[in-house]
Protein backbone atom coordinates (compact mmCIF):
# COMPACT_ATOMS: atom_id res chain seq x y z
CA UNK A 1 0.00 0.00 0.00
CA UNK A 2 1.53 3.02 -1.10
CA UNK A 3 2.11 6.12 1.53
CA UNK A 4 0.60 9.08 0.61
CA UNK A 5 2.74 12.70 1.59
CA UNK A 6 -0.01 13.99 3.85
CA UNK A 7 0.64 10.40 6.16
CA UNK A 8 4.58 11.64 5.35
CA UNK A 9 3.96 15.10 6.73
CA UNK A 10 1.44 14.09 9.68
CA UNK A 11 4.37 11.48 10.69
CA UNK A 12 7.15 14.56 10.25
CA UNK A 13 4.88 16.92 12.74
CA UNK A 14 3.98 14.56 15.12
CA UNK A 15 8.21 13.50 15.58
CA UNK A 16 9.40 17.04 15.17
CA UNK A 17 10.75 17.00 11.98
CA UNK A 18 10.84 19.86 9.83
CA UNK A 19 12.10 20.55 6.61
CA UNK A 20 11.15 19.57 2.53
CA UNK A 21 13.98 18.10 1.43
CA UNK A 22 14.27 15.31 -0.92
CA UNK A 23 16.25 12.82 0.91
CA UNK A 24 14.45 13.67 4.22
CA UNK A 25 11.30 12.93 3.16
CA UNK A 26 13.23 9.46 1.62
CA UNK A 27 14.34 8.80 4.84
CA UNK A 28 11.16 9.22 6.71
CA UNK A 29 9.78 7.12 3.48
CA UNK A 30 11.46 4.29 4.16
CA UNK A 31 10.91 4.42 7.83
CA UNK A 32 7.17 4.53 7.53
CA UNK A 33 7.54 1.65 4.81
CA UNK A 34 9.87 -0.74 6.67
CA UNK A 35 7.72 -0.29 10.46
CA UNK A 36 5.06 -2.89 9.44
CA UNK A 37 8.14 -5.80 8.86
CA UNK A 38 10.16 -7.52 11.93
CA UNK A 39 13.38 -6.62 9.87
CA UNK A 40 16.57 -5.14 11.17
CA UNK A 41 16.93 -1.38 9.92
CA UNK A 42 20.47 0.26 10.09
CA UNK A 43 20.47 4.05 10.34
CA UNK A 44 23.05 6.15 8.77
CA UNK A 45 24.09 9.65 9.03
CA UNK A 46 26.62 12.26 10.10
CA UNK A 47 26.49 13.35 14.05
CA UNK A 48 23.32 15.75 14.89
CA UNK A 49 21.71 14.74 12.25
CA UNK A 50 18.81 13.21 14.37
CA UNK A 51 18.92 9.55 13.22
CA UNK A 52 17.46 8.40 16.73
CA UNK A 53 14.14 9.74 15.36
CA UNK A 54 13.81 7.16 12.60
CA UNK A 55 13.27 3.82 15.50
CA UNK A 56 11.05 6.12 16.69
CA UNK A 57 8.75 6.16 13.87
CA UNK A 58 9.00 2.59 13.28
CA UNK A 59 8.38 1.72 16.37
CA UNK A 60 5.39 3.65 16.58
CA UNK A 61 3.93 2.61 13.59
CA UNK A 62 4.75 -0.85 13.65
CA UNK A 63 3.75 -4.11 15.35
CA UNK A 64 4.99 -3.55 18.87
CA UNK A 65 4.10 0.01 19.59
CA UNK A 66 2.49 -0.99 22.64
CA UNK A 67 5.60 -2.90 23.95
CA UNK A 68 8.72 -1.39 25.19
CA UNK A 69 11.06 1.11 23.35
CA UNK A 70 15.12 1.00 24.96
CA UNK A 71 17.65 3.18 23.42
CA UNK A 72 21.30 2.22 24.31
CA UNK A 73 24.53 4.29 22.73
CA UNK A 74 27.02 2.18 22.68
CA UNK A 75 29.95 4.49 23.20
CA UNK A 76 29.10 5.39 26.67
CA UNK A 77 29.13 2.28 28.05
CA UNK A 78 32.79 1.21 29.26
CA UNK A 79 33.94 -1.98 27.30
CA UNK A 80 33.68 -4.33 30.28
CA UNK A 81 30.49 -3.45 30.69
CA UNK A 82 28.65 -3.49 27.48
CA UNK A 83 27.84 -7.48 27.50
CA UNK A 84 25.85 -6.93 31.28
CA UNK A 85 24.11 -4.00 30.07
CA UNK A 86 22.92 -5.51 26.77
CA UNK A 87 22.33 -9.05 27.98
CA UNK A 88 21.93 -9.00 31.48
CA UNK A 89 24.08 -11.26 34.47
CA UNK A 90 23.38 -13.54 37.32
CA UNK A 91 24.25 -13.38 41.18
CA UNK A 92 27.80 -13.43 41.48
CA UNK A 93 28.76 -13.38 37.86
CA UNK A 94 31.87 -11.04 38.51
CA UNK A 95 32.89 -8.70 41.63
CA UNK A 96 29.99 -6.26 42.89
CA UNK A 97 26.88 -8.17 41.03
CA UNK A 98 25.13 -9.21 44.34
CA UNK A 99 22.03 -9.42 42.52
CA UNK A 100 20.77 -11.05 38.93
CA UNK A 101 20.33 -8.26 36.81
CA UNK A 102 18.50 -8.40 33.37
CA UNK A 103 20.44 -6.79 30.57
CA UNK A 104 18.23 -4.37 27.74
CA UNK A 105 17.01 -7.46 25.34
CA UNK A 106 15.40 -8.51 28.59
CA UNK A 107 13.70 -5.17 29.51
CA UNK A 108 13.08 -4.67 25.69
CA UNK A 109 11.68 -8.40 25.17
CA UNK A 110 8.34 -7.73 22.54
CA UNK A 111 9.55 -3.97 21.32
CA UNK A 112 12.48 -2.59 19.94
CA UNK A 113 15.60 -1.94 21.15
CA UNK A 114 17.64 1.08 19.45
CA UNK A 115 21.44 0.69 19.75
CA UNK A 116 23.23 3.83 18.74
CA UNK A 117 26.46 4.57 17.97
CA UNK A 118 26.87 0.96 16.69
CA UNK A 119 30.30 0.94 15.41
CA UNK A 120 31.91 1.54 19.04
CA UNK A 121 30.72 -1.77 19.76
CA UNK A 122 33.41 -4.24 20.89
CA UNK A 123 34.34 -7.07 18.56
CA UNK A 124 33.66 -10.15 21.30
CA UNK A 125 30.24 -8.60 22.01
CA UNK A 126 29.29 -7.95 18.39
CA UNK A 127 29.66 -11.90 18.59
CA UNK A 128 27.02 -12.25 20.86
CA UNK A 129 24.53 -9.91 19.19
CA UNK A 130 24.83 -11.79 15.97
CA UNK A 131 23.87 -14.74 17.95
CA UNK A 132 21.01 -12.81 19.54
CA UNK A 133 19.91 -11.79 16.02
CA UNK A 134 19.89 -15.15 14.68
CA UNK A 135 19.09 -17.87 17.03
CA UNK A 136 16.33 -14.98 19.34
CA UNK A 137 18.30 -16.54 22.19
CA UNK A 138 20.64 -14.52 25.07
CA UNK A 139 22.82 -15.42 28.02
CA UNK A 140 23.24 -13.54 30.88
CA UNK A 141 26.87 -13.50 32.11
CA UNK A 142 27.56 -15.90 34.92
CA UNK A 143 24.75 -18.45 33.44
CA UNK A 144 24.85 -21.44 31.06
CA UNK A 145 21.30 -21.38 29.96
CA UNK A 146 20.19 -19.38 27.48
CA UNK A 147 16.93 -17.41 27.40
CA UNK A 148 14.67 -16.49 24.55
CA UNK A 149 13.57 -13.28 23.63
CA UNK A 150 11.59 -11.53 21.21
CA UNK A 151 13.24 -7.84 20.35
CA UNK A 152 13.04 -5.83 17.27
CA UNK A 153 16.89 -4.22 16.88
CA UNK A 154 17.49 -1.27 15.10
CA UNK A 155 20.98 0.40 14.92
CA UNK A 156 22.54 3.54 14.35
CA UNK A 157 26.16 4.81 13.40
CA UNK A 158 28.17 7.96 12.10
CA UNK A 159 30.98 5.92 10.37
CA UNK A 160 31.21 3.96 7.45
CA UNK A 161 30.56 0.31 8.86
CA UNK A 162 31.84 -1.69 5.57
CA UNK A 163 35.41 0.29 6.18
CA UNK A 164 35.41 -0.84 9.30
CA UNK A 165 34.72 -4.45 8.26
CA UNK A 166 37.99 -3.63 5.94
CA UNK A 167 40.43 -2.76 8.85
CA UNK A 168 38.85 -5.97 11.04
CA UNK A 169 37.50 -3.42 13.57
CA UNK A 170 33.64 -4.56 12.83
CA UNK A 171 32.14 -7.91 12.00
CA UNK A 172 31.10 -8.79 8.23
CA UNK A 173 28.35 -11.29 9.34
CA UNK A 174 26.73 -8.84 11.46
CA UNK A 175 27.08 -5.96 9.24
CA UNK A 176 25.22 -7.67 6.89
CA UNK A 177 22.48 -8.75 8.73
CA UNK A 178 21.69 -5.74 10.33
CA UNK A 179 21.77 -3.60 7.01
CA UNK A 180 18.60 -5.43 5.72
CA UNK A 181 17.32 -2.34 5.54
CA UNK A 182 19.60 0.94 5.31
CA UNK A 183 17.91 4.44 5.83
CA UNK A 184 20.55 7.13 4.79
CA UNK A 185 19.56 11.08 7.09
CA UNK A 186 21.18 13.89 4.84
CA UNK A 187 23.37 16.58 6.60
CA UNK A 188 22.10 20.14 7.30
CA UNK A 189 24.43 21.36 4.84
CA UNK A 190 23.17 18.61 2.26
CA UNK A 191 19.17 19.71 2.85
CA UNK A 192 20.17 23.58 2.11
CA UNK A 193 19.24 26.38 3.13
CA UNK A 194 15.13 26.42 2.85
CA UNK A 195 15.45 23.40 5.66
CA UNK A 196 17.76 25.61 7.65
CA UNK A 197 15.75 28.63 7.66
CA UNK A 198 12.69 26.32 8.52
CA UNK A 199 14.64 25.02 11.70
CA UNK A 200 15.63 28.69 12.57
CA UNK A 201 12.30 29.94 12.99
CA UNK A 202 11.05 26.43 14.55
CA UNK A 203 13.88 26.24 17.09
CA UNK A 204 12.84 30.03 17.81
CA UNK A 205 9.32 29.29 18.37
CA UNK A 206 9.79 26.09 20.85
CA UNK A 207 12.54 28.41 22.54
CA UNK A 208 10.12 31.39 22.86
CA UNK A 209 7.39 28.85 23.82
CA UNK A 210 9.06 27.30 26.87
CA UNK A 211 10.83 31.10 27.96
CA UNK A 212 8.30 33.49 28.60
CA UNK A 213 11.16 36.04 29.49
CA UNK A 214 12.25 35.80 25.80
CA UNK A 215 11.43 39.14 24.45
CA UNK A 216 8.76 40.05 21.42
CA UNK A 217 10.92 42.19 19.93
CA UNK A 218 14.25 39.80 19.55
CA UNK A 219 13.70 38.26 15.79
CA UNK A 220 15.99 37.26 12.98
CA UNK A 221 16.05 39.63 10.17
CA UNK A 222 16.43 38.27 6.43
CA UNK A 223 19.81 39.04 6.10
CA UNK A 224 20.73 36.85 9.74
CA UNK A 225 18.76 34.10 8.15
CA UNK A 226 21.03 33.86 4.77
CA UNK A 227 24.19 34.09 7.43
CA UNK A 228 22.96 31.37 9.11
CA UNK A 229 22.00 29.49 5.65
CA UNK A 230 25.72 30.04 4.58
CA UNK A 231 26.87 28.41 7.23
CA UNK A 232 28.68 24.72 6.52
CA UNK A 233 27.25 23.24 10.15
CA UNK A 234 29.22 20.58 10.38
CA UNK A 235 27.60 19.78 13.76
CA UNK A 236 24.09 19.27 11.59
CA UNK A 237 21.12 19.79 13.35
CA UNK A 238 21.99 19.85 17.35
CA UNK A 239 24.78 22.49 16.10
CA UNK A 240 22.15 24.56 14.82
CA UNK A 241 19.43 24.29 18.06
CA UNK A 242 22.06 25.37 20.19
CA UNK A 243 23.50 28.51 18.16
CA UNK A 244 20.03 29.50 18.00
CA UNK A 245 19.28 29.26 21.20
CA UNK A 246 22.28 31.09 22.33
CA UNK A 247 21.94 33.98 20.05
CA UNK A 248 18.21 34.39 21.85
CA UNK A 249 19.85 34.39 25.36
CA UNK A 250 22.65 36.55 24.64
CA UNK A 251 20.62 38.63 21.95
CA UNK A 252 17.51 39.00 24.03
CA UNK A 253 15.33 42.09 22.90
CA UNK A 254 17.37 43.29 19.67
CA UNK A 255 16.55 42.39 15.99
CA UNK A 256 19.40 39.81 15.15
CA UNK A 257 21.68 40.84 11.64
CA UNK A 258 24.07 39.43 9.74
CA UNK A 259 27.06 41.00 11.76
CA UNK A 260 25.36 39.23 15.13
CA UNK A 261 24.78 36.19 13.57
CA UNK A 262 28.76 35.62 12.64
CA UNK A 263 29.56 36.47 16.15
CA UNK A 264 28.68 33.46 17.27
CA UNK A 265 29.17 31.04 14.19
CA UNK A 266 32.75 29.49 14.40
CA UNK A 267 35.19 31.08 12.16
CA UNK A 268 36.52 28.87 9.43
CA UNK A 269 40.01 26.20 10.74
CA UNK A 270 43.07 27.66 10.61
CA UNK A 271 46.55 26.04 10.53
CA UNK A 272 49.43 26.65 12.10
CA UNK A 273 52.20 25.00 11.21
CA UNK A 274 50.55 22.23 10.02
CA UNK A 275 48.00 22.06 13.39
CA UNK A 276 44.44 22.26 12.42
CA UNK A 277 43.42 24.98 15.36
CA UNK A 278 40.40 24.80 16.49
CA UNK A 279 37.75 28.11 15.00
CA UNK A 280 37.56 31.11 17.38
CA UNK A 281 33.37 32.00 17.99
CA UNK A 282 32.34 35.39 17.98
CA UNK A 283 35.72 37.25 16.40
CA UNK A 284 36.58 38.87 20.07
CA UNK A 285 39.38 36.61 20.58
CA UNK A 286 37.44 34.84 23.17
CA UNK A 287 36.91 31.02 23.04
CA UNK A 288 34.25 28.39 24.26
CA UNK A 289 36.38 26.22 26.91
CA UNK A 290 36.41 23.28 25.01
CA UNK A 291 37.95 25.25 22.12
CA UNK A 292 40.48 26.53 24.26
CA UNK A 293 41.61 22.88 25.42
CA UNK A 294 42.12 21.38 22.10
CA UNK A 295 43.55 24.56 21.03
CA UNK A 296 46.45 23.83 23.33
CA UNK A 297 46.38 20.62 23.13
CA UNK A 298 47.15 20.96 19.57
CA UNK A 299 50.01 23.17 20.39
CA UNK A 300 51.44 21.09 22.58
CA UNK A 301 51.48 18.03 20.22
CA UNK A 302 53.39 20.49 17.37
CA UNK A 303 55.93 21.48 19.60
CA UNK A 304 56.46 17.81 20.81
CA UNK A 305 56.44 16.83 17.07
CA UNK A 306 58.88 19.22 16.23
CA UNK A 307 61.23 18.99 18.96
CA UNK A 308 61.41 14.80 18.68
CA UNK A 309 62.51 15.58 14.97
CA UNK A 310 64.68 18.71 15.73
CA UNK A 311 67.04 16.35 18.46
CA UNK A 312 67.31 13.29 15.53
CA UNK A 313 69.17 15.95 13.82
CA UNK A 314 71.11 17.44 16.54
CA UNK A 315 72.14 14.01 17.47
CA UNK A 316 73.72 13.97 14.01
CA UNK A 317 76.13 17.35 14.59
CA UNK A 318 78.53 15.90 16.38
CA UNK A 319 80.57 18.17 19.33
CA UNK A 320 77.96 21.25 18.24
CA UNK A 321 76.16 22.35 21.36
CA UNK A 322 72.77 23.21 20.21
CA UNK A 323 71.28 26.90 20.07
CA UNK A 324 75.28 27.74 21.55
CA UNK A 325 77.67 27.98 18.71
CA UNK A 326 77.84 31.08 16.79
CA UNK A 327 80.01 29.56 13.63
CA UNK A 328 77.13 27.04 12.76
CA UNK A 329 77.07 26.48 8.39
CA UNK A 330 73.32 27.51 7.07
CA UNK A 331 72.06 24.21 7.42
CA UNK A 332 72.90 23.50 10.80
CA UNK A 333 70.90 27.02 11.19
CA UNK A 334 67.98 25.75 9.71
CA UNK A 335 68.80 22.67 11.75
CA UNK A 336 68.74 24.60 15.32
CA UNK A 337 66.50 27.13 13.93
CA UNK A 338 64.31 28.44 17.20
CA UNK A 339 60.41 26.85 16.27
CA UNK A 340 57.78 29.77 16.42
CA UNK A 341 54.19 30.32 15.17
CA UNK A 342 53.49 33.38 13.12
CA UNK A 343 50.51 34.67 14.94
CA UNK A 344 50.17 35.02 18.98
CA UNK A 345 47.34 33.73 20.38
CA UNK A 346 45.39 34.96 22.63
CA UNK A 347 43.02 33.09 25.64
CA UNK A 348 40.92 34.35 27.89
CA UNK A 349 39.41 32.63 30.79
CA UNK A 350 37.79 34.38 33.22
CA UNK A 351 39.52 37.20 34.72
CA UNK A 352 43.15 36.08 33.37
CA UNK A 353 44.21 37.07 29.99
CA UNK A 354 47.48 34.20 29.09
CA UNK A 355 48.88 35.07 25.69
CA UNK A 356 50.99 32.42 24.10
CA UNK A 357 53.59 34.32 21.65
CA UNK A 358 56.89 33.45 19.85
CA UNK A 359 59.19 34.01 22.43
CA UNK A 360 57.19 31.45 24.92
CA UNK A 361 57.60 28.53 22.05
CA UNK A 362 61.38 30.01 21.99
CA UNK A 363 62.03 29.59 25.40
CA UNK A 364 60.80 25.86 25.45
CA UNK A 365 62.59 24.96 22.80
CA UNK A 366 65.88 26.19 24.40
CA UNK A 367 65.86 23.60 27.11
CA UNK A 368 64.77 20.38 25.30
CA UNK A 369 65.27 17.90 27.87
CA UNK A 370 62.85 19.60 30.51
CA UNK A 371 60.10 19.04 27.67
CA UNK A 372 56.99 16.65 29.15
CA UNK A 373 56.08 13.80 26.78
CA UNK A 374 52.45 13.99 25.72
CA UNK A 375 52.28 10.80 27.14
CA UNK A 376 53.06 12.55 30.46
CA UNK A 377 51.00 15.59 29.69
CA UNK A 378 47.74 13.70 28.53
CA UNK A 379 48.06 12.02 32.24
CA UNK A 380 48.03 15.44 33.87
CA UNK A 381 45.06 16.59 31.89
CA UNK A 382 43.13 13.93 32.84
CA UNK A 383 44.62 14.01 36.48
CA UNK A 384 43.42 17.51 36.80
CA UNK A 385 40.13 17.09 34.89
CA UNK A 386 39.20 14.73 37.35
CA UNK A 387 40.02 16.51 40.59
CA UNK A 388 37.92 19.21 38.97
CA UNK A 389 34.99 17.05 38.30
CA UNK A 390 35.84 15.73 42.38
CA UNK A 391 36.05 12.28 40.58
CA UNK A 392 32.88 12.22 38.42
CA UNK A 393 34.11 10.15 35.19
CA UNK A 394 30.89 11.21 33.13
CA UNK A 395 31.67 14.51 33.85
CA UNK A 396 34.83 14.39 33.14
CA UNK A 397 34.51 12.36 29.73
CA UNK A 398 32.28 15.31 29.16
CA UNK A 399 34.81 17.85 29.74
CA UNK A 400 37.18 16.16 27.57
CA UNK A 401 35.06 15.76 24.67
CA UNK A 402 35.92 11.50 24.60
CA UNK A 403 33.44 8.96 25.76
CA UNK A 404 33.30 7.50 29.29
CA UNK A 405 34.80 4.08 27.78
CA UNK A 406 38.15 5.92 26.53
CA UNK A 407 38.47 7.61 30.08
CA UNK A 408 38.36 4.10 32.03
CA UNK A 409 40.96 3.13 29.53
CA UNK A 410 42.86 6.14 30.35
CA UNK A 411 42.52 6.40 34.18
CA UNK A 412 43.68 2.13 34.13
CA UNK A 413 46.57 3.00 31.54
CA UNK A 414 47.78 5.78 33.66
CA UNK A 415 46.79 4.27 37.29
CA UNK A 416 45.28 7.18 38.46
Amino acid sequence: MAITQEEIAKTMLAHGIIGKNEGLYKAVTRAMQAAPFNVSVLVLGESGTGKDVIPRIIHSQGPRKHKAYLSLNCASIPEHLIDSALFGHVKGAFTGANNDQNGYFEEADGGTLFLDELGEMPLATQAKLLRVLENHEIIKLGAAIPKRVDVRVIAATNRDLATLVGEGKFREDLYYRLSAIEIKIPSLKERGADDIKMLVRWFSRKFRDSHSNISPNTRFKPEALDALAAHSWPGNVRELKNIVERILVFENGNEVDADKVKQYLPQEIVKHGGVAFPPVPGGHGKMEYERERALIWASIKQIGDELKQLKAQLGEIHNIPAFANSNLTDLQRDVTAPISIDDSITIESGNATETMQTKHIKEVATDVETIKTLDETERETIKEALNRNHGKRRRTAVELNISERTLYRKIKEYNL
